[in-house]
């Protein structure tokens, strides 16, 4: 029943948002952040319980074509509850975002949000393919409107091409599903691996590489991330937080219930060359990152980087790799919004995203340099913050795999302390600049959404087996079904 509340309270908000905010962004973005904080309650409400060991509490299964075995099903393991946990959390805080800024539209802007909510809920719960395939394909829609409406006048083509990419590969998906179907004749996801376990190694090598293309331009990993750049970059904050915070976590997610499970023997053989690949996306992410003086681009290779971590770890095959993965998509996903709000209030207060436009900021905004300071140090990894915890278990993970490629992948935090100081250095510290001189600090709901993600960041650092204990039961469960194959 939870589930239904948390697909239904986003869904009504969207409407009352653009139906009765459609005129006022005060109205719209109010109805938006209490359809999102209402959200978020349920959501607290109904983990409680499945906690408390009652999981039937975020499961429903209601015919939808009952000849052929495919219904309204979903079902949430312990990695399904914190990815819809991450969305119930961040989604308020991108609406709050917003609120220093004035938006054309503002009605269908939030409406947009809050299906993209719908969207993710309806991913990280499916337990049916064709369901699964729905909701993944959808969540993409919302963001790309908000692109093409909110953007600048290069974004018409930086969306286009994302949404190309990311369509070809759901449709080779897709193609892989039905061919799943017509083996199992069922579409639920539990029943299907059995079907999958019983495969030739051809069939599950074509389902393998099937689902891995789809997932690897969703996330994105080297070498198909070429849309992901100028999508960043072009795009509107929000659209960016969206798609860096949330959507590309939709990538890791179907590695976990779809790619690894659906094709066992595949996903095992093959395992090395993702690893491969997911490092030198990795390093190459972080060079580049290096290399760039536009903020958003920065952060663009930056989170390029970050999910090639999550990939490897993802195949690593240990329990340590994978729980890692599913930590730092949750950790990636706070510090991602977190440092693209920071790029957003820079720009806005200044006019200019250009580290060499930029400098002495501390003097002048200390709060924002305080907070973003906190931010960043969850970026590079530093222990107590939320992004050592993943970090270090991926690593530990993919080096159990693979000595020297666990070694090589183990360059990248060196890179991204390098890239990410230099970004607090060069925007926080030095001689004022044109720009910077009239620069006035944070306040008001830049605060309150900064200080709620600071403390995200340390919560997560202090406690992160909170966590880890909700994801271990599923986690372990993926790798004793693989370990029987």
């Amino acid at each position: 029943m939870y589930i239904l509340l948390l697909l239904l309270i986003p869904l009504v908000g969207a409407l009352a948002s653009q139906l009765i905010g459609k005129s006022s962004q005060s109205t719209a973005r109010t109805i938006a952040l209490a359809s999102s904080l209402i959200s978020l309650a349920v959501f607290l409400f109904g983990a409680n319980q499945f906690l408390s060991g009652n999981p039937e509490v975020f499961a429903l299964n209601k015919p939808w074509l009952p000849e052929m075995n495919v219904s309204f099903n979903f079902k949430v393991d312990g990695i399904g509850l914190l990815l819809i946990g991450l969305a119930q959390v961040l989604v308020p805080l991108i609406i709050l975002s917003t609120s220093k800024i004035s938006y054309d539209k503002p009605g269908l802007l939030y409406a947009l949000i809050l299906l993209t909510q719908v969207a993710l809920v309806g991913v990280f719960s499916a337990n049916d393919i064709f369901l699964f395939y729905f909701f993944f394909e959808i969540a993409l829609v919302p963001v790309y409107f908000i692109a093409l409406t909110w953007g600048n006048e290069q974004t018409s083509k930086a969306s286009f091409k994302m949404f190309v990419y990311t369509i070809f590969g759901s449709l080779i998906m897709l193609v892989a599903m039905v061919y799943l179907y017509s083996k199992g004749q069922t579409a639920d996801l539990e029943a299907l691996k059995s079907t999958a376990s019983y495969m030739t190694p051809a069939a599950q090598r074509n389902l393998f590489w099937a689902f891995m293309l789809a997932f690897a331009i969703k996330m994105p990993l080297f070498p198909m991330h070429t849309w992901q750049p100028d999508a960043y970059t072009t795009s509107p904050t929000p659209a960016t937080m969206l798609l860096s915070g949330l959507l590309s976590k939709m990538g890791v997610f179907g590695l976990l219930i779809l790619a690894l499970p659906m094709a066992p023997l595949a996903s095992q053989n093959f395992a090395h060359i993702v690893i491969i690949f997911a490092v030198i996306g990795l390093i190459y992410g972080s060079i580049i990152a290096i290399k760039q003086n536009s903020l958003k681009k920065l952060i663009a290779y930056s989170s390029f980087a970050h999910m090639g971590l999550m990939a490897a770890g993802v195949f690593s095959g240990t329990l340590e790799g994978m729980q890692g993965a599913v930590f730092q998509m949750l950790a990636h996903g706070v510090n991602a919004v977190g440092l693209f709000f920071v790029a957003k209030i820079i720009f806005e207060k200044t006019g200019s995203r250009d580290l060499s436009a930029l400098g002495g900021i501390n003097r002048k905004a200390p709060a924002l340099s305080i907070l973003f300071m906190i931010i960043l140090l969850g970026s590079v990894a530093l222990p107590l913050t939320n992004g050592f915890v993943g970090e270090f278990l991926m690593l530990k993970g993919v080096f159990e795999k693979t000595a020297l490629w666990g070694i090589i992948a183990g360059i990248s935090i060196i890179l991204g302390a390098v890239y990410m100081l230099r970004f607090f250095q060069k925007s926080m510290f030095g001689e004022f600049s044109e720009a910077t001189t009239e620069m006035e600090d944070i306040s008001g709901s830049e605060k309150w959404t900064l200080l709620i993600i600071s403390a995200l960041v340390l919560i997560m650092g202090i406690f992160p087996n909170a966590i880890l204990k909700i994801s271990e039961p599923a986690s372990e469960a993926l790798l004793n079904y693989l370990a029987t194959i």
